[in-house]
């Protein structure tokens, strides 16, 4: 049997010493004294990690975190005033709710996020996580982003007025104006920022869809642009491209400018973006017809709109289904360009409706309202 002095060599210094000290406890003295500093240090490394790995979670971390918004009821009011208010032009009231949603973005440029509320939001199943980068070009500010939104915002809202006046077959004016041209594009060097399109061959531009219209008429021959420029106006010679989608372009960026007939205005603050233009086109719609349009129910929904009432997509759309779900919405009104988006992630309860026209979001709010079956409507489930 071996001794404890054969693993542990004796304190003294001499071969077979006996252990220092007095008492039972002595021969273990050793073991203790060799073992203490090797605990201390695991102890030392244990709490390091500990410290680093909670400094870790509180550095700022290179994502940015969706999250579900409020909604805002477009034919409600939002502090004590209308959201939507129309003057010139009778109109009707209404019931219900026709909710736009929106998502809180956490991260990027108005402030990074932590580690920490990365990995909640990764095990949140409300939640999205993307790369920064991919939300936002580097290099862009939190002013930028304002100024951004902001701008969406109000052109959302013009467009909003122009598709709800077109779906009603009021008359309203439309200017296109000059921008900018793209360099090599045939109209660079022809056409001038502030230049305002009058006429292509004589007929006049009533809105981007006649001009489109009349550039595809042209099949790559040249076509006659009348502009007004400095007061005046001048004739201009561009041959129109082929474009990778199959039409014929002028490479020119254009501004538009509607004159309505009467005034429109919407009080939404604190809210950017253009993914209220469908719900804003509906509120409109609903506030100059007779009769309620939602029968009293509960509505929401999301998409960009433009003048000629096409909804678009948007972004956010999982985390704006569980915030119309949240605030106690029955129907939810989602772009077809979202539908593969849109499937899996529908809260249960909530009954989703895939539209691409403001035509057909009309359409689905008239049939859902009346008791109408959501069968007879685009979905995101069978392939739409």
């Amino acid at each position: 049997m071996r001794s404890p002095n054969e693993d542990f060599p004796p304190a003294g210094g001499g071969a077979g010493a006996p252990p220092t000290g007095n008492g039972p406890d002595a021969r273990h003295r050793p073991m203790r004294e060799r073992r203490s500093p090797r605990r201390r240090a695991l102890f030392v490394a244990g709490g390091t990690a500990l410290v680093l790995g909670a400094a870790g979670l509180l550095l700022p971390a290179p994502y940015v975190v969706e999250s579900p918004g409020p909604t805002f009821n477009t034919i409600g009011e939002t502090a004590s005033n209308p959201l939507i208010s129309i003057e010139g032009r009778e109109t009707y009231p209404t019931t219900g709710e026709l909710d736009l949603t929106t998502v809180y973005v956490s991260g990027g440029p108005n402030g990074m996020v932590s580690m920490a509320e990365v990995l909640a939001a990764w095990l949140s199943p409300e939640d999205a996580v993307l790369p920064v980068d991919f939300v936002y070009p580097p290099g862009t500010t939190s002013g930028e982003v304002k100024e951004e939104n902001a701008a969406a915002m109000a052109s959302s809202q013009e467009s909003a007025v122009a598709a709800a006046l077109s779906q009603l077959e009021i008359p309203f004016t439309e200017e296109l104006a000059v921008a900018g041209t793209v360099e090599g594009a045939p109209a660079d060097g022809l056409l001038e920022p502030g230049d305002v399109l009058l006429r292509v061959d004589g007929k006049p531009i009533e809105g981007m869809d006649s001009l489109r219209q009349a550039l595809n008429d042209s099949e790559g021959n040249p076509a006659e642009i009348t502009v007004r420029r400095n007061g005046g106006e001048l004739t201009l010679a561009v041959t129109p491209e082929l474009s990778d989608s199959g039409a014929y372009q002028m490479g020119a960026y254009l501004s538009i400018d509607f004159t309505f007939p009467f005034e429109v205005s919407i009080a939404l603050e604190n809210v950017g973006g253009a993914s209220a233009g469908t719900m804003f086109a509906l509120g409109i719609i609903d506030k100059l017809t007779p009769g309620e349009l939602t029968n009293g129910r509960h509505f929401a929904g999301t998409g960009t709109i433009d003048a000629s009432g096409n909804v678009g997509a948007i972004g956010g759309v999982a985390q704006k289904m569980v915030g119309a779900k949240d605030s106690g919405a029955e129907f939810f009104l989602a772009p077809e360009a979202n539908c593969g988006e849109v499937a899996g992630n529908i809260p249960e309860g909530l009954v989703v409706v895939s539209v691409a026209t403001l035509e057909e979001a009309l359409t689905a709010v008239e049939t859902l309202a009346s008791g109408g079956s959501a069968e007879t409507l685009g979905s995101c489930t069978d392939g739409a």
